[in-house]
């Protein structure tokens, strides 16, 4: 079985941003979003998903480079004066880990994610975590205990294939990269498994990140493995850093045309995956097991 999941991350995060969303939904192969429920354009975004039936909306939680919910006075040890988070995922890291005081904060500032996002009154297709943060024990820990209370249903797993890894990096970088990161994908499968939660085998962005071009997918494509794979984009109908300072070299106009190319939904066609959000993954399962 193929099954393919196709996300535009930082719903929310612009304007510019929501229109390629609503865009890619209506009139090109996007199944999923990731909220920024903290986002300056999170109330924008919202009001075009209730409008988008077929689109499959999940929480994007954020602790690094992006917004918090809480007000700086109630989390001063994770955000400046403005909401923001920092950009240090290594010492922020290393802080969650080792600080309990760092660690009730931040557990008070997913609680609010959470909510924030229920309060919506969205049905949550799914939890994942800006640049991937959610990978770190802690917030992996916090995410799938927190998340229980809200019903979450399925996390990604950051797990890329080597192939993608060794194009983007090198023969010898890509590989040691991913082998640094194995032994931690291993450890949030089995805890993902052991929740009960659905999660992607696969997933492509990570090394293209801001270059999913047309060109890009349809080689994903050409190369689909068996199993469930999310394809994540970052799609607007501007690019770089009119959208944030931190994607200069982003290329989100062109990801937003890959979404809506006739070329790539054919590619889809041939390949024989079935596509949707984790929502319909889940009740397809469900039905395997009644027919079973």
């Amino acid at each position: 079985m193929k099954f393919l999941i196709i996300t535009a991350d930082d719903f929310g995060l612009h304007e510019a941003i929501n229109s390629a969303v609503e865009r890619a939904a209506r009139e090109g192969v996007l199944t999923t979003t990731s909220l920024m429920v903290g986002a300056p354009a999170a109330a924008d975004a919202v009001r075009r998903a209730r409008d988008l039936a077929g689109l499959s909306v999940g929480l994007h939680l954020v602790l690094a480079d992006g917004w918090s919910v809480l007000p700086p006075r109630s989390i001063p040890a994770l955000v400046d004066a403005h909401s923001r988070f920092g950009n240090n995922m290594v010492r922020d890291g290393v802080r969650f880990f080792a600080l309990p005081a760092v660690r009730r904060q931040l557990e008070a500032e997913m609680r609010a994610q959470f909510q924030a996002f229920a309060d919506t009154g969205l049905p949550l297709d799914h939890v994942n975590a800006h640049k991937h943060f959610h990978l770190h024990p802690t917030l992996l820990e916090m995410l799938l205990r927190i998340g229980s209370e809200f019903g979450v249903p399925a996390v990604r797993l950051p797990r890329e294939p080597t192939w993608v890894a060794r194009r983007t990096a090198g023969a010898i970088a890509g590989p040691a990269v991913a082998g640094l990161l194995s032994p931690w994908l291993a450890i949030m499968r089995r805890r993902l498994r052991a929740a009960g939660l659905e999660h992607n085998d696969y997933i492509f962005g990570m090394s293209d990140s801001g270059s999913m071009d047309e060109a890009r997918l349809l080689e994903i494509l050409g190369r689909l493995p068996d199993g469930v794979t999310e394809i994540y984009l970052h799609p607007a109908v501007e690019s770089g850093a009119a959208i944030a300072a931190s994607m200069r070299g982003y290329r989100h106009a062109d990801e937003l045309a890959a979404l809506v190319s006739p070329a790539v939904r054919a590619a889809i066609a041939a390949c024989g995956a079935t596509t949707g959000g984790f929502g319909r993954l889940s009740a397809m399962r469900r039905e395997e097991r009644r027919a079973a």
